[in-house]
């Protein structure tokens, strides 16, 4: 009896050892001695900017595991991840499967990370193929890398500018700022019905343009820093003077806060003045109050606050603008999407957002990049390089082409506005954050917004159009074109030409 328990004791742990070295075998990730420590936030930022430098850009599917864990490490541990059966897809309504592929990939997730469910998953996305997670071994990053369901696996919470010491907390580096400005005489031309008509309108032939079409019938969206609360010409005075029969909409899907659980947003109101500065060179009422006007006056506006700032740096910042994307995507009643924010390297939820509102038809806008002294070593920044953007710069008001001091240009750009003055370098016209004042802004991101605005007044005056159509038409009716230069695209957009 008792050599037959020895027996069995002796079967039994062969068994046992036999499966447990089986599955080592399997699931073993040899990490080397040298990168068993994550590298610093500095030698990270290094490794990023070589390749920008080098190769025009960076793009985390290109960095190594150890890169990759080390970013992961510096930030919050915060992941993303976007999956599906092929690069291509997104969209989780066209992915019967993106449920069986979720769960495989939090299998692995709870296998490698020793935790539960709930200990891991941040977030898992209604419309898009991927979720927010948090992974803190350099295993998992690996095993994950492995699967062929991965189409990416990004640091979501890592802050690069923070680490370059130079966004820091300036205002004027963010593109922030609530303060209003005298706006000089020499800048704008009182149309009626006592509006000021900015003097870069004359430049496109905007105001031409409006004995065609004044953008009735479109939603424009714009996704920044939100829209002042405070200005009634964004709320109760939206429709004013000449501006009639349409709708404003705020919407706050920005989280302020460094706990990524955290849902709850910070309101729509804009804490910047950046986003309101957009909203108005794109939509602002033709108003009867002394204050500057809007490209598509009676365009319908849908703003929202999707970041603090205009650098894209971090992991409720990028999450907002996805939000954002996806939001005005499956509003049926938006055309147009202008955002005047970005990254100088892609960010993998933000791209699924925007190839998500372009599989909706929408069109959109992004700002070529403006240089703070942190950015000039880059060209068109992200989002304005991809396919499914319209990229937009901004020139200096001479005979040439010439950037503004500040502006990006490139291959990618696809429009120019002229938007800085010759002989005193002012920029354009605004309406303030605060009631009853003005503003200057400048750069891509003013130039985008115009762009948008002149894209409403095409489809508005072929209300029937498809996207495609309508940027057919802008092209054709640029300076340049039909040729495309290297740096500048198009050209300058005539809208007097686009709408007729």
């Amino acid at each position: 009896m008792t050599k037959k328990i020895l027996k069995l004791f002796v079967l039994s742990l062969f068994v046992f050892s036999s499966c447990t070295k089986e599955d080592s075998f399997d699931d073993s990730i040899v990490i080397e001695a040298s990168q068993k420590d994550p590298l610093s936030p500095q030698q990270i930022n290094a490794k990023i900017d070589e390749s920008i430098n080098t190769k025009g850009l960076f793009n985390w599917k290109e960095a190594s595991n150890h890169l990759l864990w080390s970013a992961m490490a510096q930030g919050q541990n915060i992941a993303t991840i976007g999956f599906g059966n092929s690069a291509s897809n997104f969209d989780r309504s066209m992915t019967s499967n993106n449920q069986k592929i979720q769960n495989d990939l939090l299998a692995i997730i709870k296998k490698h990370e020793g935790k539960e469910l709930d200990k891991i998953l941040i977030s898992s996305d209604n419309y898009l193929n991927l979720l927010d997670v948090i992974i803190e071994k350099q295993e998992t990053v690996i095993a994950l890398r492995n699967s062929n369901y991965l189409r990416y696996l990004e640091p979501s919470g890592y802050k690069y500018f923070e680490v370059k010491n130079q966004y820091s907390k300036s205002a004027s580096s963010s593109g922030c700022g609530l303060e209003s400005s005298t706006i000089s005489s020499l800048d704008y031309t009182t149309i009626t019905p006592n509006a000021l008509a900015p003097w870069t309108f004359y430049k496109h032939n905007i105001t031409s343009a409006w004995s065609y079409s004044t953008g009735a019938g479109v939603t424009i969206g714009v996704v920044d820093t939100g829209a002042s609360t405070v200005n009634t010409l964004f709320n109760s005075s939206f429709n004013d003077g000449y501006s009639s029969g349409r709708t404003v909409q705020k919407f706050g899907v920005y989280v302020d806060s460094i706990w990524p659980w955290s849902t709850t947003t910070d309101g729509a109101n804009d804490k910047c003045g950046h986003g309101t500065s957009m909203s108005s060179v794109a939509a602002a009422p033709r108003n009867d109050n002394g204050q500057p006007v809007g490209v598509a006056y009676n365009s319908n506006l849908i703003t929202y606050r999707a970041a603090s700032n205009v650098v894209l740096d971090g992991y409720h910042e990028q999450n907002g603008v996805k939000n954002a994307f996806t939001g005005l995507a499956n509003n049926t009643n938006v055309k147009i999407i202008s955002m005047s924010m970005g990254h100088v390297f892609s960010v993998g939820k933000i791209e699924d957002g925007i190839k998500y509102a372009y599989s909706k038809g929408k069109l959109i806008f992004c700002a070529g990049g403006t240089s703070t002294d942190f950015t000039t070593f880059v060209g068109v920044i992200f989002p304005a390089w991809m396919a499914e953007t319209v990229a937009v710069t901004g020139i200096k008001e001479t005979s040439t082409y010439q950037a503004c001091d500040v502006c990006h240009t490139g291959s990618k750009i696809d429009f120019t506005i002229m938007m800085q003055r010759a002989g005193t370098g002012n920029t354009v016209p605004v309406n303030s954050y605060n009631e009853g004042q003005g503003d200057y802004v400048g750069g891509s991101s003013v130039a985008t917004a115009t762009a948008a605005g002149i894209g409403a007044l095409v489809w508005s005056k072929h209300p029937t159009w498809t996207r495609d159509q309508v940027l057919t038409k802008m092209r054709q009716s640029s300076h340049l074109y039909p040729n495309k230069n290297a740096e500048y695209g198009y050209g300058m957009l005539d809208a007097s030409l686009a709408v007729q």
